[in-house]
């Protein structure tokens, strides 16, 4: 230690500056990998919460003494604690959807509150309650509802109530059957409200589910995806998942057809009234004669006095009424209907070993095709007179590499390591290093080599003017030639030439200063161990 201290009070003010700042480097290193190394390691409980949910979550999280940490708009825990956290935190019904339903109906008082100031809360509760509901959803994340009612308008007739729907769904893309029933569901809730007056419409401000989703084309595709989903299961339950792939294609009616039909059919008929009419008459007529007296007689008695005609004359006329059988037939064909339907389907094949003990591809043989055809048939409803047709094929799959990495267990997935942690530590360890191996040791190692003098001083001999002082007594067992000799106990020697010890020594000391301070030191501090 004094070694060091002495070594930094010799050193220059750029090489203590220096130094200090490494030394400094190295322990905002040292402090900050201790630093990662005792805090936890955290990962992400929850995201895109809003405010007030955010701040119901921190509370929760604070009354339990949790460490977490708020970065943006993410709360951030240890890794230990994150399942156990979501699980006690949805016990609670955090984190809370603050959309109100009817409980804003409790706030309401009948002195204070008008019929408009009611109307107004009861739509925006159940706007709130079916948000609620659609929410509920798992596919769905956050919904809003928006209801137009004019019923209350009394100078609108025949006023439809609209509304509109806005949903997130949680991966981006939401079927058009469910937006379907979400349409069904706010139509049921309100009422005179239709479901062709309601709109779904998603985060990216796409129209879901449109009033025309029941053109042909999505009729058709319908229907494809059902049938393909039928025929997938029917032969993957004998050739094994992922070996069959199966594709529908369905022609379906476009226009729409209305037919009327009047038939009337004469042989059949029926009697629905009779009219019948009878006439009768009787006539005579006589002869004519001379007028006598008897012709003016009564006919009695003058009867026989001359000859006469007598006819009788009957009618009958009859009319029958019938209905003839008449029939009325009025045929409305709406599209969607089948036109004509194609079906593929691509079977895979097996391995085998051939002689030389390798596997070769064997495609199935076509009697088992042919049943898989017939099975197929049957499926789809298979009809010949309307053009369908069925084709199934038995070929080598290609092998397709599994995307991602496979879950397994190890010794490093039991430890909640960070591997961000392990870098930042990393790099601290390796700036830590870099600052004492390459800035550290060479200004120590080059001010011992440059400052510090060798712990004795010897003289230097009559040929050599250069070499260091040793400080060590000569005892008179060097040759003649080379032997020192003393001067007045001194302890320092006299050169060989004949030239004055003294100034042979302040001329020593005065050329190398430091060296003289460094021996004196070491002089003194034996002195000081030895008493």
């Amino acid at each position: 230690m004094e070694q060091l201290q002495n070594v930094f009070a010799s050193a220059d003010l750029r090489r203590k500056i220096i130094a200090g700042l490494a030394a400094a480097g190295m322990f905002a290193a040292i402090l900050a990998m201790t630093n990662l190394a005792s805090s936890p390691s955290l990962t992400l409980l929850y995201t895109g919460l809003e405010s007030s949910q955010a701040g119901e979550v921190v509370k929760s999280l604070e009354q339990r003494g949790v460490q977490y940490e708020v970065r943006g708009g993410s709360i951030f825990v240890e890794s230990a604690q994150r399942d156990a956290l979501r699980m006690t935190l949805a016990s609670e019904g955090l984190p809370a959807n603050n959309t109100k339903g009817y409980e804003l109906l409790d706030s309401l008082n009948g002195f204070g509150t008008t019929s408009q100031m009611f109307d107004a809360a009861y739509w925006r509760a159940k706007e709130g309650e079916l948000a609620r509901t659609i929410a509920a959803s798992p596919l769905i994340a956050s919904a809003r509802v928006h209801i137009a009612n004019s019923s209350r308008n009394p100078f609108q007739k025949n006023a439809e109530p609209t509304a509109s729907v806005s949903v997130t769904s949680v991966d981006g893309s939401l079927p058009s059957q469910h937006a379907k029933a979400l349409r069904y569901l706010i139509a049921s809730a309100v009422a005179g409200l239709s479901a062709e007056n309601v709109s779904v419409i998603d985060d990216k401000g796409g129209l879901i589910g449109a009033t025309d989703e029941n053109t042909s084309a999505e009729a058709g595709q319908d229907k494809a995806q059902m049938l393909r989903a039928r025929v997938q299961n029917l032969l993957e339950a004998r050739v094994g998942y992922g070996n069959a792939v199966v594709e529908v294609s369905v022609d379906t009616v476009t226009e729409t057809e209305s037919i009327r039909e009047t038939r009337i059919d004469p042989e059949s008929r029926i009697a629905i009234s009779t009219d019948t009419e009878e006439r009768s008459g009787n006539s005579t007529d006589s002869s004519g004669g001379d007028v006598t007296v008897a012709s003016n007689l009564p006919d009695g008695a003058a009867a026989g006095a001359g000859d006469g005609n007598t006819s009788q004359n009957t009618e009958t006329r009859e009319r029958v009424n019938y209905e003839v059988s008449e029939t009325f037939r009025e045929v409305l064909r709406t599209p969607g209907a089948i036109k004509r339907m194609s079906v593929a389907v691509l079977v895979n094949g097996s391995e085998v070993a051939n002689d030389a003990g390798e596997a070769v591809f064997e495609p199935r043989a076509e009697a088992e095709l042919a049943d898989l055809k017939e099975l197929v048939a049957s499926a789809v409803g298979f009809n010949e007179a309307r053009g369908d047709i069925i084709t199934i094929k038995s070929l080598q799959f290609q092998p397709v590499d599994t995307l991602g990495t496979e879950a397994t267990s190890s010794f490093m997935s039991g430890m909640n390591i960070d591997a961000m942690s392990l870098i930042q530590m990393a790099v601290l360890a390796l700036v830590s290093l870099v600052l004492g191996l390459f800035v550290l040791r060479p200004i120590l190692t080059k001010s011992s080599s440059a400052e510090l003098p060798p712990p004795a001083l010897a003289l230097p001999s009559a040929g050599d003017s250069t070499q260091a002082l040793t400080g060590e007594i000569d005892d008179g067992s060097l040759p003649a030639t080379s032997a020192m000799a003393l001067n007045n106990g001194s302890g320092l020697p006299a050169a060989a030439s004949g030239e004055d010890p003294v100034e042979r020594l302040r001329t020593l000391i005065g050329e190398r200063q430091d060296e003289t301070v460094e021996i004196l030191r070491n002089w003194l501090e034996n002195k000081e161990e030895s008493a």
